[in-house]
């Protein structure tokens, strides 16, 4: 049976598709719609916003089973409880589950019943606040925070998951008991496993929090996958 996902993504985001097929089976198809967005600034992530609605309205089109707002930035921008308005705007106006991917990183740490978290980004220094603020107010002790400081989002597209290595592990992690790394448009799949057992610690990403918030959304067996860490191996049934 073909499970049909539902993505709404930045218009310059090449990374989310392509990790999302690699970690899906056949038995998935992954349906995406795009809203404009060049640059990972405050003022760009909320005119991308606008067009949520429109959107999720075109992917209700094409029967998905779920959509996915997958923008970590653009979910928490306006602070705690962002990530749900986006979620319920979103499920008013055509109907179907949504999950944000700010909004299933702070589900996914939950799950892991900690606290204290070190995160690295590829963002500026203005976006790297408003994520600070977020997971404060949501209860997260920031023990650690690295940032690459790009604005344009393309670059961040071309990151290597080699980076997202090298930059984890120049952080003072030993007191976090669980790492994010933040951005959809960042890759990390490749990382993830090597990243947990060198740091004997759950590796939290964008986008497999945001692949496993949607997963959770459907009633029935969910598949376990492996190879991608703890959350899509062990948090999913």
């Amino acid at each position: 049976m073909n499970r049909r996902l539902g993505l709404i993504i930045p218009s310059s985001n090449t990374t989310m598709e392509p990790e999302f097929y690699e970690l899906l089976s056949p038995d998935f198809s992954i349906h995406t719609a795009r809203m404009r967005l060049k640059e990972v600034t405050a003022e760009s992530l909320a005119k991308m916003e606008e067009e949520a609605e429109e959107e999720s309205l075109k992917l209700a089109d094409a029967g998905v089973e779920v959509i996915g707002y997958g923008c970590t930035s653009g979910s928490l921008l306006k602070g705690m409880g962002h990530d749900k308005v986006i979620e319920e705007k979103i499920e008013k106006c055509c109907g179907i589950p949504a999950v944000t991917t700010s909004g299933a990183v702070i589900d996914a740490l939950k799950a892991f019943k900690v606290r204290k978290i070190a995160v690295v980004t590829p963002y500026i220094d203005e976006i790297n606040t408003l994520e600070k603020k977020f997971f404060s107010a949501n209860g997260f002790q920031i023990v650690d925070f690295k940032a690459f400081g790009i604005k344009e989002n393309l670059k961040i597209g071309k990151l290597k998951p080699e980076q997202a290595y090298e930059l984890v592990m120049e952080l003072d992690s030993k007191e976090a008991e669980a790492i994010f790394i933040s951005c959809t448009n960042f890759s990390t799949i490749e990382v993830i496993e090597k990243l947990e057992r060198e740091l004997k610690k759950p590796v939290i990403s964008s986008n497999i929090a945001t692949l496993w918030a949607m997963l959770k959304k459907f009633k029935d067996s969910k598949p376990k996958i492996e190879g991608c860490g703890k959350l899509l191996r062990e948090k999913l049934r």
